[in-house]
């Protein structure tokens, strides 16, 4: 389909912009039910936490393989098989949800993401008129923010009011209407690298890495835990010297050695949401155990951050079109690690309105971050390179919450252990809470380093050009 077909463009925009909700509204409603779950199946603090790890351990691990095939073999039908399995996957956990399936249809949630993740958006692009491009990203990111935004809100009310599984049955819904559509009136199959050879070893290799890093941060401070990293990292130095070698790598290791740029931006990605993506988790088992919040009442608080992001997001990206993008995003993450600082010290007696007003600081800082570093990474690469740059991102993006999730399970295997969540704990899950923050302050701290040398660097535009 040529690109700039304003009925078909109109009609992906609407499309992606769905999926695109879908994806993070899943995660953020999942996770303000979570204690709801942990409850009726007497889940530990953690398996609660691999519960929503699990999703995005699994996005993270095929986000890059199932990109690149789809650039092969045609991103709509992956983009509508994705569709599909997220709403079969969900429609599942929510009739037969058990302590044993639960984490393996999260997995097959966190899989079907990522066909949409490596797909959406390039699809949205290509179709899409070069002067209407960066409206349409910039609807396609508002939609992501809604999806966070109504996430723990939508969730909570409906945990509360008809039950957690019925959030499932939404997201069903959602996920359905969106493969009927693509079905109806999608236009198109997009196989821009047809003909080009798919990376089978660098997939597997990269896929193994990920999980063997996971489940070895899971198992520790056992000593069983060090055999699954080391693993792990034989296996990302296995990765390298498979991509140096392969005519058509899955990921592109180049680029990072090439472009210091496009490097310290993507690294200031992962950084920002390793000490952000767990907030959700960790305020939602803090407002519902320490504060005695219903989950409706918890996700309408926790909607504080998001809903500043919806609202500053887009003025931070028109900013850095005016001023030096590199610049405004390292102030963005300066303003996060000031939105951290007060939940480290945090108790049970701690003012409801005094959480409201961190979540709304640390909101303001992924704003005036995002859109910027975002921003930046798409112009220090040349245009034929926007695709790898955009997985690029968002791969950081999910590498950074699967790593928040990680740093948690730590902490709750130290400070909790594997205890259901009741009175008697509630001290070690006050503590574990504390520590995480500490430590995702000390996370953003470097993310401004990395922002602040990166501003060295001169201009974003294209360095391997």
């Amino acid at each position: 389909m040529a690109e700039g077909d304003g009925a078909n463009s109109r009609l992906v925009l609407i499309i992606v912009v769905l999926a695109s909700f879908l994806t993070p509204f899943a995660g953020s409603s999942f996770n303000i039910a979570l204690p709801s779950i942990a409850e009726e199946f007497g889940l530990d603090a953690v398996t609660m936490s691999w519960a929503s790890l699990a999703y995005l351990l699994a996005s993270a691990m095929f986000l890059v393989p199932l990109g690149r095939y789809a650039d092969i073999h045609g991103r709509k039908r992956l983009f509508l098989l994705g569709n599909l399995c997220f709403a079969l996957f969900s429609l599942l956990l929510g009739l037969y949800p058990s302590t044993q399936t639960i984490i393996a249809l999260r997995v097959a949630q966190g899989v079907s993401s990522a066909m949409l993740f490596g797909t959406g958006v390039a699809i949205l692009v290509s179709v899409t008129p070069p002067k209407q491009k960066g409206t349409a990203l910039g609807v396609y990111s508002a939609s992501v923010y809604v999806g966070l935004s109504t996430g723990p809100f939508l969730g909570g009310f409906l945990t509360q009011v008809f039950g957690w599984r019925s959030i499932l049955f939404a997201t069903a819904g959602v996920g359905l209407t969106a493969a009927l559509m693509v079905l109806l009136g999608m236009r198109g199959e997009w196989r821009e690298a047809a003909g080009e050879s798919f990376d089978v070893a660098g997939s597997a290799v990269y896929s193994v890495v990920l999980l063997a890093l996971m489940y070895g941060l899971s198992l520790l401070p056992e000593l069983s835990g060090l055999l699954p990293i080391a693993i792990a990292l034989g296996g990302a130095w296995l990765f390298l010297v498979i991509e140096g070698k392969t005519p058509h790598p899955v990921f592109d290791i180049g680029l990072f050695r090439r472009n210091r740029v496009f490097t310290f931006s993507n690294l200031a990605t992962l950084i920002n949401f390793s000490a952000t993506y767990a907030v959700t988790f960790l305020l939602s088992a803090y407002l519902q155990y320490l504060k005695g919040l219903n989950p409706e009442d918890a996700g309408i608080i926790l909607m504080a951050s998001p809903v500043v992001q919806a609202v500053f997001g887009p003025l931070a990206g028109r900013l850095s079109d005016r001023m030096d993008a590199k610049k405004v995003s390292a102030v963005g993450m300066g303003i996060t690690v000031l939105g951290l600082v007060p939940f480290a010290l945090i108790d049970g007696a701690t003012p409801i309105a005094y959480v409201v007003g961190s979540l709304a600081l640390l909101g303001l800082g992924l704003a005036v971050f995002s859109s910027p570093n975002t921003n930046v990474v798409m112009s220090s690469v040349e245009r034929k390179l926007y695709g790898t740059a955009s997985s690029t991102i968002a791969t950081m993006r999910l590498a950074g919450q699967m790593l928040s999730m990680a740093v948690t399970l730590v902490i709750f295997s130290l400070l909790i252990g594997r205890l259901e969540i009741v009175p008697e704990v509630y001290p070690a899950l006050l503590g574990s809470i504390r520590t995480a923050f500490i430590v995702f302050v000390a996370f953003c701290a470097l993310g401004v380093l990395a922002c602040l040398v990166n501003a060295g660097n001169g201009s974003a535009k294209s360095e391997s050009s």
